[in-house]
């Protein structure tokens, strides 16, 4: 019983053109409870991504009007990516080697989903908690 990428993917992630403002970017994320978007391009392949990360340090740290800056201008297009059947300790590896919170789930140069550290986490607990309940009961005698 290894989980996979896939098997982890959060499929509901927010994705925008590279010509939308930051502005309106900011007002989707918060309606959608989302801390990234995705950049993707009109045939859907991935370009890039956004963070809130990138809103405080490249726009609100530098006192910038965000209307007036387009998420093409602040994106990361250095996308960090797993196939959807990489095993999640590879992921969680790439990860902490990469310093990053979030991989892109690709298949076919397209956006399957994103894995995040929370996800990683609560699955992983999910994961761990079903595991000891399989080896408590093959140690329990059986009468």
């Amino acid at each position: 019983m290894v989980l996979v990428a896939k098997d982890i993917v959060e499929k509901d992630f927010l994705s925008l053109s590279r010509s939308t403002s930051a502005f309106e970017a900011a007002r989707q994320m918060k309606a959608k409870g989302h801390g990234f978007v995705i950049i993707a391009s009109g045939g859907g392949a991935p370009e890039g991504i956004v963070t809130e990360w990138d809103f405080l340090a490249k726009i609100m740290a530098e006192g910038i009007d965000s209307a007036g800056v387009m998420l093409g201008d602040i994106m990361t297009s250095n996308l960090v990516s797993v196939d959807g059947n990489e095993g999640i300790d590879q992921v969680a590896q790439i990860m902490t080697q990469k310093g990053i919170r979030r991989v892109l789930v690709i298949s076919d140069h397209k956006v399957l989903g994103v894995i995040t550290a929370k996800t990683m986490l609560s699955r992983l607990k999910e994961y761990i908690d079903r595991v000891s309940s399989q080896i408590a009961r093959l140690q329990s005698p059986m009468y």
